[in-house]
């Protein structure tokens, strides 16, 4: 069939039917007259007629289209539209009704392509397949009178253009099976004419129309490629005939946002010119404007990138809030652009016309359910790229679109880092805020971007994203010291914060000559009893406290707190914060005792002063928990920390980011506790939380999956607790960077872990790197510093190596006597390691001497209670023991394991030590009867305790079986050996420590043999 008509049944005869008609014109008239039912068409002109050929008087219903008839254009490469050609058949299937379809979408995105391709495929089921470039009236009478030029070929010179046009409505209004192609429609109401009268056939319509078809056509979306799309189709231009270096060649994509249009004329320009789509990648970020407008040779110009919409944006130009707005919406993030940020735009009802239209034109895609706007990324770089040579993109509406948008962003910022919602709202608004400082040359910033960049980092810093606050601050304050000078208040403010954040990511080495800086600015400008000025000591102070120098911190803390009391009074916000300040000195300095005490006054004066529901009062509840459970107070600070959950997720909501702290550190407390059923449950549900409103790369999400990993470890899973710490030192290094402190932190862990499971091997290098890089960014004397040369000279020890690890211990006790005092806890814990591996090493003499003097220093410095104090009663009554001295051992551990019952409980790890001790002291004695009692105790308590597969218990398990073999009971100790052989290889695996050590304790029971050594234990 080609093209059938379809006849009308009139009330002619035949013979009039098949009669000539005729016309008859008089008076001064041109033009074109219709008579009959099926017309012919006669022009005539006032002065002369034309005489048309016989073609022109048959009826159009009986004109028949030549086989074959189309007029499709160039088709191009067509890749991943699948889909949408699928959709389309699926419409298009069977007779009826007309049948109108539009695709529509953003200018560029393939829209012609796909409808070239289905035509051409579908070309033998509809005569004529008839293309129509649609994107104006005159445009659309101009296809319509080729095709009838085009059916009747003797009538195209014959017939003006509009005779033409009518009759091809004509020829299409009698025929069916016939397919329209209107390319480009820009106003549905330019084609309802045609639509109205042919109705017997099909229209494919494309167009950048989204809105506007109901009750015309049925609407098929057409978004950019993915990205495999994109690169098949970047692959078959640029490499079709040889082979190319495609590296680069999915980031461009991905630069192009996968638009069809963009992807195809940058790999024709790859292809024509040899550029790699490297190269071309460095072009298109150092010279936009240009390649924008580049096409391949031969190329349409008008089909650049920088042409494909400026028709969209002549067409709305009667709405200059369009432009403003798409310019605007140019400098933020591609996607999820709230509409708050728009508000600076336009007044409400223009704004609304203006996202309207561009929504209309497929330039912006609207999600009225979250209430935002996307961009394509493509469209916001030709937006924002300076044109002098294009009306829509001049210099001067560039810049001031970004000037707006630098400001929308600051108006809509959270006001204060702690109010609910806060951190959501930052992370909505921190995309666009990346986009428009990374679409901005940092020689072009200005006030606005300034105060948009320090105003994000103090509120990054508070969220725990403390190297991008530190990149934002940076660039902040090189512009302020440009443009307004070193001692500007504005600068000095950015200044600060800089030093701050320094600070927070364990750099007090860049930060300490920032806030000197500060401080002298500030005494010369504004005195010494100014606010600002006692602000910044305070800071400096903090700064030093960082440092590993509390000897500095604390008078200047001191004399800041006595000012703000003198100059504010005792209740001021400030002088409470000088409170807390120079307690958490006290605390780092290892002074619990002051701490505790001015913690305590400062919760008072907090409550009084601010009520009990002020975040800071919760705040310093939580101070004074830290300060319990580091004092061995667990139940205070279990007690404090409960209430502290309580209070935040009240007044604050579950999911706020100090409520999930508060978990965070409750468990904590479970785990100083070494309560692990309570604190274990409450870690995996507190980094749950986390992870679902936070995100998995949330600093406090690090913290809390290492704070798991730590319980997993004192719990005896080094199976979940060593991939749970790997984990966390990847992401920390991805997230934070190799030289954030929690990343050495996260490191030191690791190795620590590593220490704990036996793979001595593995910790070393760990704990070698940590202490080179705390040494290089902390210095020397920093207390990490000092923590990290004991830890070191502990794994050596451990290994053997004692030629490395007492140099190691003398070094690191020197240091911390020096820098923080001989009574300092961690002086205290230096000394100690120091007379183990000594007493290890055979030199019991000294090393008693050593745990003699720790003993009294502790008690002293701590009270007779402290568990450090208790650690030291027991490893100086171990040393006796060791030593044969049973008449000072036996006295020492009874008091020690009584104090450790009572003190930290039955179960307790440190509990079971010495009871182990005070066994193999009755056993050096001779009373075997108490010995065997305080074994059983120990490994029944540790099974009720910790269960059947924990380290502790398997170990106990093995002194326990050495305990028979020393007592002649062979046999008793092959039965048990042998069972924690199998267990240790079922646990901890056949190379653990512990695995080896059970064997070799096996192999000697069997031949009868004491195994050499067994009372070598550990410090306590």
């Amino acid at each position: 069939m080609r093209g059938r008509s379809r006849r009308r049944t009139t009330g002619q005869s035949s013979d009039s039917a098949s009669r000539t008609p005729s016309i008859s014109v008089t008076g001064d008239l041109s033009g074109i007259a219709n008579t009959g039912d099926y017309a012919t068409i006669v022009q005539h002109h006032a002065e002369q007629a034309t005489v048309l050929p016989a073609e022109a008087f048959l009826p159009v219903a009986e004109i028949s289209a030549p086989p074959g008839l189309t007029n499709l254009p160039a088709r191009g490469l067509l890749v991943g539209r699948d889909e949408a050609l699928s959709q389309l058949d699926t419409q298009f299937t069977g007779p009826g009704e007309t049948v109108i379809q539009a695709v529509h979408g953003l200018g560029g995105v393939g829209k012609s392509v796909l409808a070239a391709h289905w035509a051409a495929a579908h070309a033998t089921d509809h005569y004529p397949v008839w293309w129509i470039t649609a994107d104006t009236p005159a445009t659309i009478d101009a296809g319509l009178a080729a095709l009838a030029a085009a059916l009747q070929p003797s009538l195209a010179d014959a017939l003006p253009l509009e005779a033409q046009r009518e009759r091809a409505l004509q020829w299409l209004a009698t025929h069916d099976r016939w397919l329209l192609v209107l390319d480009n429609v820009n106003d549905p109401a330019d084609i309802k004419p045609l639509l109205a009268r042919a109705t017997a056939g099909r229209y494919l319509i494309t167009t950048r129309r989204s809105t506007g078809w109901h009750g015309l056509a049925t609407p098929i979306p057409l978004d950019v490629f993915d990205r495999s799309a994109a690169m098949q189709l970047f692959t078959r231009i640029v490499a079709h005939d040889r082979t190319r270096d495609l590296d680069g060649a999915e980031e461009l994509c991905t630069e192009l946002g996968c638009l069809p249009l963009a992807v195809e004329q940058a790999a024709a320009y790859c292809a024509e010119s040899g550029t790699t789509p490297r190269r071309y990648l460095a072009l298109l970020a150092d010279y936009p404007a240009i390649m924008f407008k580049e096409t391949a040779e031969g190329g349409d110009t008008e089909r650049a990138v920088a042409r494909i919409w400026h028709v969209t944006l002549d067409r709305l130009r009667d709405y200059p809030a369009a432009g403003h707005l798409l310019r605007t919406l140019a400098w933020y993030a591609p996607d999820a652009i709230p509409r708050d940020l728009l508000d600076l735009t336009a007044d409400p009802p223009t704004l609304l016309h203006a996202i309207g239209r561009l929504a209309a034109y497929s330039m912006i895609t609207i999600d009225a359910d979250a209430d935002t706007l996307s961009v394509h990324r493509l469209v916001q770089a030709v937006s924002r790229t300076a044109d002098p040579d294009d009306d829509h993109r001049q210099p001067q509406d560039i810049e001031y679109s970004r000037v707006r948008a630098a400001l929308q962003l600051v108006a809509t910022l959270p006001s204060w880092r702690n109010t609910a919602g806060g951190t959501q709202n930052l992370r909505t608004l921190l995309p666009h805020i990346d986009a428009l400082i990374g679409h901005s040359l940092p020689e072009a910033d200005n006030q606005f971007t300034t105060l948009l960049l320090n105003q994000t980092a103090v509120l990054l810093e508070d969220q725990g994203s403390v190297a991008r606050a530190i990149v934002y601050l940076q660039r902040a304050f090189s512009h302020a010291v440009l443009v307004m000078g070193e001692d500007n208040p504005a600068t000095q403010a950015i200044r600060s914060n800089l030093g701050r954040a320094y600070q927070a990511a364990g750099d007090p080495g860049r930060a300490i000559p920032l806030f000197e800086q500060n401080l002298a600015a500030r005494r010369r400008d504004l005195g010494e009893e100014h606010t600002d000025t006692l602000t910044a000591w305070n800071n400096l102070a903090a700064a030093y406290q960082s440092n590993g120098d509390p000897a500095r911190a604390i008078p200047i803390f001191k004399a800041t707190l006595a000012k703000r009391r003198q100059l504010l009074g005792e209740d001021h916000q400030d002088t409470l914060a000088s409170c807390n300040n120079l307690a958490v000195a006290y605390q780092e300095a290892g002074e619990l005792e002051p701490a505790i005490t001015l913690y305590e006054e400062t919760l008072a004066a907090c409550v009084q002063a601010l009520g009990e529901d002020h975040p800071d009062t919760i705040a310093s509840r939580n101070n004074l928990a830290f300060a319990y459970q580091a004092g061995g107070d667990s139940q205070q600070a279990i007690l404090l920390g409960q209430r502290n959950v309580a209070d935040f997720t009240r007044i604050l909501g579950a999911d706020h980011l100090q409520t999930l702290i508060a978990h965070n550190n409750l468990a904590a407390a479970y785990l100083g506790a070494r309560d692990l059923e309570e604190a274990i449950p409450r870690l995996e549900r507190t980094l749950t939380d986390h992870d679902r409103v936070l995100g998995a790369d949330h600093p406090q999400t690090l913290i809390t999956r290492n704070n798991l990993a730590a319980a997993y470890q004192l719990a005896g899973n080094a199976g979940q607790a060593i991939p749970l710490y790997q984990r966390a030192l990847t992401d920390h290094l991805r997230v934070l960077g190799q030289n954030d402190r929690r990343t050495r932190t996260t490191r030191y862990q690791l190795a620590h872990a590593y220490q704990s499971a036996g793979y001595l091997i593995r910790a070393i290098p760990l704990y070698e790197q940590a202490l080179t890089d705390w040494e290089q960014q902390l210095g020397v004397d920093h207390v990490e510093t000092m923590e990290l040369r004991d830890r070191l000279a502990g794994v050596y020890e451990s290994v053997g190596d004692r030629e490395r690890a007492i140099p190691l211990y003398e070094q690191a006790l020197a240091d911390r006597e020096r820098v923080l005092g001989v009574d300092h806890p961690d002086t205290l814990t230096t000394r100690t390691n120091l007379a183990y591996t000594h007493r290890v090493d055979g030199n019991l003499r000294l090393a008693i001497e050593l745990y003699e003097r720790t003993l009294v220093d502790r008690e002293r410095a701590l009270g007779d209670e402290h568990p450090d104090t208790l650690s030291s009663r027991n490893n100086l009554g171990a040393a006796y023991q060791i030593a044969g001295n049973s008449d000072q051992a036996l006295p020492l551990l009874k008091r020690t394991l009584a104090e450790r019952e009572r003190v930290l409980g039955l179960g307790h790890a440190d509990t079971l030590i010495t009871r182990a001790i005070l066994a193999r002291a009755f056993q050096e004695a001779g009373d075997w009867a108490l010995a065997i009692l305080l074994w059983r105790r120990n490994l029944s308590v540790s099974v009720q305790l910790l269960g059947e597969d924990h380290a502790e218990t398997l170990k106990l398990r093995n002194s326990f079986a050495c305990f028979y073999l020393a007592a002649g009971s062979a046999e008793g100790a092959v039965t048990l050996l042998k069972q924690t052989v199998a267990d240790t290889h079922r646990v901890l695996g056949e190379d653990h420590w512990l695995s080896r050590k059970v064997r070799a304790n096996l192999a000697a029971a069997a031949t009868r043999i004491p195994p050499a050594k067994w009372h070598n234990l550990p410090n306590s």
